[in-house]
């Protein structure tokens, strides 16, 4: 198989290509660097079967040559991270909608089947016990920016499952639940790299707001696993699919849990949400997958532990 990735260069791209290319497939990297780096895949420079492309899903010409050439796609390039969504609020709509717009129209023209990352911020203010994939979405103003990139992925949703529906499209869309790794970064937000930094650094652990949130996190390497058998499977085409952690802890938890397990001399501190983003911000205070539709068509059910998904970050940062 030849696969294309969008967001080739990014933190769950560059895994996705070392999967595939531990199975013998070749691959695109199809990436802008705007949030992904090079040193993602400097370890496939000089692998004959991974081709690099520097450009955007905005260029439609671009999108149409490396669409044409490969046999599925897998859409993961999106401006990620709460900081950039608040700083740059029109970009990421523009990436996230006119790019994704771009390569399902490139998919539907070459017949390729497509898999689109979407998020749990979907879900919005729904603080329900287990959060499934029909269960309603509830979000506060649109004049907020906050909510712009779930109103964004949902539009993505929406354009995969109409073109599935109306053209038969061959697509699958899997919504993403705090995926964490090696190569993450927390310059946008990601909570357990930022943390990690902080706490390697020996610097105050900022938690936002009070902490009492609540978040799963799930392994990276669990969650390429997921994406991969979804794609593979006929009976995932037209539908939508969470792949998140089962283990649930509050944010201020996950602050101490990092000081422990990098024994650290880090303090934590904790810094409301208008000096950390901006006014009037609202966040999550739950938010916990419901699993069972990815695990009941293909088995997906997270293997990493918690303390095992933050160790992977520190030995990471570490070396």
């Amino acid at each position: 198989m030849r696969a294309l990735i969008t967001g080739g260069a990014g933190f769950i791209g560059s895994h996705l290509a070392d999967r595939l290319r531990s199975q013998g497939d070749q691959v695109v990297l199809l990436d802008n660097l705007s949030t992904g780096r090079l040193s993602n895949v400097a370890h496939l420079d000089d692998d004959p079967n991974v081709e690099f492309v520097l450009g955007s899903v905005l260029n439609a010409d671009l999108v149409d040559h490396v669409v044409s050439g490969v046999d599925v796609v897998f859409h993961l390039a999106a401006a990620v991270g709460v900081n950039l969504i608040v700083e740059k609020p029109l970009e990421c709509l523009m990436t996230n909608i006119r790019g994704t717009e771009t390569v399902i129209e490139k998919a539907h023209k070459y017949s390729k089947r497509i898999m689109v990352t979407s998020t749990s911020e979907i879900y919005g203010k729904n603080t329900s016990n287990s959060l499934g994939e029909d269960d309603d979405r509830i979000l506060g103003s649109p004049l907020k920016s906050r909510w712009s990139y779930s109103e964004a992925k949902a539009i993505d949703e929406i354009l995969a499952y109409t073109y599935w529906r109306e053209k038969g499209l061959e697509t699958v869309i899997v919504r993403l639940f705090n995926t964490v790794g090696p190569r993450q970064t927390g310059s946008y937000g990601m909570v357990v790299p930022r943390f990690v930094t902080q706490a390697i650094r020996s610097e105050p652990i900022t938690v936002f707001g009070d902490g009492s949130q609540t978040r799963c996190f799930c392994s990276v390497s669990d969650v390429v696993g997921g994406i991969l058998a979804l794609t593979e499977s006929n009976e995932a085409l037209g539908r939508v699919f969470n792949l998140g952690g089962n283990e649930e802890i509050s944010i201020a938890d996950l602050a101490r849990r990092v000081v422990e397990l990098t024994g650290s001399s880090s303090t934590v501190e904790f810094i409301p949400y208008d000096q950390a983003y901006e006014e009037g911000f609202e966040d999550m205070e739950r938010r916990v997958p419901d699993t069972t539709r990815a695990r009941d068509l293909v088995g997906f059910a997270p293997t990493a532990a918690l303390d095992d998904i933050i160790g992977s970050v520190i030995e990471d940062q570490q070396r």
